[in-house]
C-alpha cells in the first residue's frame, strides 16, 4: 500500500465513527485507534495515612502557572518513548527548562525512530503521555510555560 492510500485511509478513519481499525495483509500490518489513555496529572503517592497522602501530594504539586502553557504535539502516529534507552533518564520531566530544538521524546512508527523536538522555549508544566503509549497525530505530549 503506498503512502497516499495510507493517508487517505487515515483521513477516512478520522472522519468515521470507528474506534479501531486493523488491517493484516501478508507482510503489511496497519493499526489505527482513536482510544485515548487518560493520564493523571498528579503524581502517585503511596501511603497508608490519608493526611500524609495529602501533604505529600501538595509537596509534589508543581507550582507553575499553567494558564498560558502551550502543548507540544505528536507529529506522527506511533509509540512514544520518553527516554533514549530504558536505563537512561527521561528527556524531560516536570520543572525542566527546554529550549527550542531540544529533543523531548522519540516516536517509533513502522520501525522508524523520529526525534520530536521542542518548538517552544520554557518550563515543562506537564507530561501528557506515559512511556510506550500509542500516540496520535496532534495529541499533546508535553505542556510548556513559555519564558
Amino acid at each position: 500500500m503506498d503512502l497516499e492510500k495510507i493517508q487517505a485511509l487515515m483521513n477516512q478513519f478520522e472522519d468515521s465513527d470507528l474506534r479501531e481499525l486493523k488491517i493484516d495483509d501478508g507482510d503489511f500490518h496497519f493499526y489505527l485507534s482513536k482510544n485515548k489513555n487518560k493520564i493523571s496529572q498528579q503524581p502517585i503517592v503511596k501511603s497508608t495515612n490519608p493526611i500524609e497522602k495529602t501533604e505529600q501530594a501538595k509537596a509534589f504539586t508543581p507550582k507553575f502557572a499553567t494558564q498560558n502553557a502551550k502543548s507540544i504535539k505528536a507529529p506522527i502516529v506511533g509509540i512514544v518513548y520518553l527516554q533514549a534507552k530504558p536505563d537512561q533518564p527521561a528527556f524531560v520531566k516536570i520543572g525542566d527548562h527546554v529550549n527550542k530544538g531540544d529533543t523531548i521524546c522519540i516516536i517509533e512508527a513502522m520501525k522508524m525512530m523520529t526525534e520530536v523536538k521542542s518548538d517552544l522555549t520554557g518550563t515543562v508544566t506537564g507530561v501528557k503521555v506515559e512511556n510506550e503509549d500509542l500516540v496520535e497525530v496532534g495529541q499533546p505530549l508535553i505542556t510548556v510555560e513559555e519564558d
